[in-house]
């Protein structure tokens, strides 16, 4: 058995931006490959996630909209992974996520593959809502799209790129 995984409980408080080219020498920062597909996706901002990040496997539930929303992750094994993982047909996305130090935040780059190829994203967790109003963005980091539910990966797995 590996090692003991936890249940997540709380809240993200996070800002998203589009990102126009990919920065100098992505290759130097840490990444790592990801494959999510969504169960299930309610008006209300809910959904439900399954996520594959090499060999960790996650079902997350997250609530609200916006900046700050709920967040449970239970960790899963590959089997109940694999259980699971027909019912995201059709609402699933792979990326290759960069963690990139950033002086007192680490911006989380995205870049997609499959149908969602050319598009790139960012995201920042902050730990309060005021550190999420005092960040200034560096400048290749493009329009600010936090609101935009066009740009959440529920959407962009479902509806693909918007046009």
């Amino acid at each position: 058995m590996g090692p003991k995984r936890e249940i997540f409980v709380g809240a993200e408080i996070e800002r998203k931006f589009l990102v126009p080219q990919v920065p100098k020498n992505l290759d130097r920062y840490p990444h790592a490959v990801y494959l999510q597909g969504y169960i299930a996706l309610g008006d209300d901002g809910t959904e439900v996630r399954l996520r594959r990040v090499g060999d960790t496997y996650f079902e997350t539930v997250k609530t609200g909209d916006g900046l700050t929303r709920g967040e449970v992750e239970i960790p899963l094994s590959q089997r109940q992974f694999e259980a699971l993982w027909d019912l995201t047909e059709g609402r699933r996305i792979e990326k290759a996520r960069y963690r990139i130090d950033s002086g007192a935040v680490v911006i989380e780059l995205d870049v997609y593959y499959g149908e969602l190829k050319g598009l790139m994203t960012a995201e920042i967790e902050f730990d309060s809502v005021a550190a999420s109003r005092s960040f200034e963005a560096p400048d290749w980091l493009g329009e600010e799209v936090t609101n935009d539910r066009r740009y959440k990966n529920k959407h962009l797995a479902a509806h693909g790129v918007p046009r």
